[in-house]
C-alpha cells in the first residue's frame, strides 16, 4: 500500500508574504484611483433628440399627417417627388420676406472695434502739465449800479477824511508856531516884569505929557480908557487895541498916537523871552483937565 501524497506545506512566511501583497495591492488601488467601468454601446449612450425643421413659408391650413416638425404649418413644399430632408433653396443674398412667409433672422453684425482710449497720464505728466499750462484768467465781475454808488461814496468819504486830516495838521502847526503871549498889569508882583512895566510907564507918560492932544486941551476934555499895548521881544510895537473907550474919540486916538510916538521900547529881558514871545501891558489911561496924562492899573 502506497503512502498518501502530502501537499506542499504552507508556512508562516508564506502567509506573511500573501498578506503583504494583498495590503500593497489594496493601497495601490486607493492611492492611484484605479476603478472598473462597464462598456456601453453607442446606441444605449445616445440621449433621445427632437429634429425641428425651419421652413420659409406658412400654410393657412394644418396638414393631416406631418412628415417633419417645423416652427410653422406648411402643406407640402419643394420641387422633388421623393421624400428628402428639406434644405435651403434660397440664395445667400438677403431678400425681403413675401406675404405669408416667416421673417428670417439675420446674422448679427460683428461689433465695431472700439477706438483706442488714451492712456491715463502719470503723476509726473500731470505735474509737468500744471507747471507749463498758464493759469486761466479769472472772469472779472461786472460792477452793478449799487456797487458803483457804494464805491463812489467810499471815495468821497476818503477824500473828506483826507481834507479834514490836512486841516487839523495845519491848525496844529499854526498853533505850534503861534507866539506865546503874556499879559501884565500894574498889580503884577514879578520883579523882572514889574521893573520892565515901570520903565515903560515912565516913558509913555513923559511922551504923552510932551505931546498932549491940543484939541483936548482947548476943549478941556477929560476921561479914561483901557488900552492893550503888545510888545515883541525886540521892543517894537506888535499890536495896539482899545479895550474900553473913553467916550471921546479925540482921547482914544490921542492915546494910540502917544504909544506910537514912544515906540520902540526896550527889548524884553532874557528871563521874559524864555516863556513868552509877546508881552501885553494892559493899563488905564486917564486924561485930566486937558493938561495931564497918567496911567493906572485896571
Amino acid at each position: 500500500m502506497n503512502p498518501p501524497v502530502q501537499g506542499p506545506r504552507i508556512g508562516p512566511q508564506d502567509r506573511l508574504g500573501l498578506t503583504l501583497f494583498l495590503a500593497a495591492a489594496l493601497h495601490a488601488i486607493v492611492i492611484l484611483g484605479i476603478g472598473f467601468d462597464f462598456e456601453v454601446s453607442p446606441d444605449e449612450d445616445r440621449l433621445p433628440t427632437m429634429d425641428v425643421i425651419l421652413v420659409h413659408s406658412e400654410s393657412k391650413e394644418e396638414p393631416e399627417k406631418a412628415d417633419y416638425l417645423a416652427q410653422a404649418d406648411q402643406e407640402g413644399g419643394g420641387q422633388v417627388e421623393e421624400k428628402v430632408r428639406p434644405a435651403n433653396p434660397l440664395p445667400e443674398t438677403p431678400s425681403k420676406p413675401q406675404e405669408g412667409e416667416a421673417p428670417r433672422t439675420q446674422p448679427e453684425a460683428a461689433p465695431e472695434p472700439k477706438p483706442p482710449q488714451p492712456e491715463k497720464p502719470t503723476m509726473q505728466a500731470k505735474v509737468a502739465s500744471e507747471q507749463k499750462a498758464p493759469p486761466e484768467p479769472k472772469e472779472t465781475e461786472k460792477p452793478t449800479p449799487e456797487k458803483e454808488v457804494h464805491a463812489s461814496q467810499l471815495l468821497q468819504r476818503g477824500r473828506e477824511m483826507a481834507r479834514l486830516n490836512a486841516e487839523i495838521r495845519q491848525r496844529k502847526e499854526a498853533y505850534a508856531k503861534r507866539p506865546r503871549h503874556k499879559y501884565i498889569t500894574a498889580n503884577t508882583r514879578e520883579h523882572v516884569t514889574a521893573s520892565y512895566e515901570e520903565a515903560w510907564r515912565l516913558k509913555v507918560e513923559r511922551i504923552g505929557n510932551l505931546n498932549y492932544p491940543e484939541e483936548a486941551r482947548r476943549r478941556g476934555l477929560s476921561g479914561g480908557l483901557i488900552l492893550d499895548v503888545a510888545i515883541a521881544t525886540d521892543g517894537h510895537l506888535h499890536d495896539l487895541r482899545v479895550l474900553r473907550s473913553s467916550g471921546e474919540p479925540v482921547l482914544d486916538e490921542a492915546a494910540k498916537r502917544i504909544v506910537s510916538l514912544a515906540a520902540p521900547f526896550s527889548p524884553l529881558p532874557e528871563s521874559i523871552r524864555k516863556e513868552t514871545d509877546v508881552l501885553h501891558i494892559v493899563r488905564t489911561w486917564r486924561f485930566r483937565d486937558g493938561a495931564q496924562l497918567q496911567t493906572f492899573g485896571r
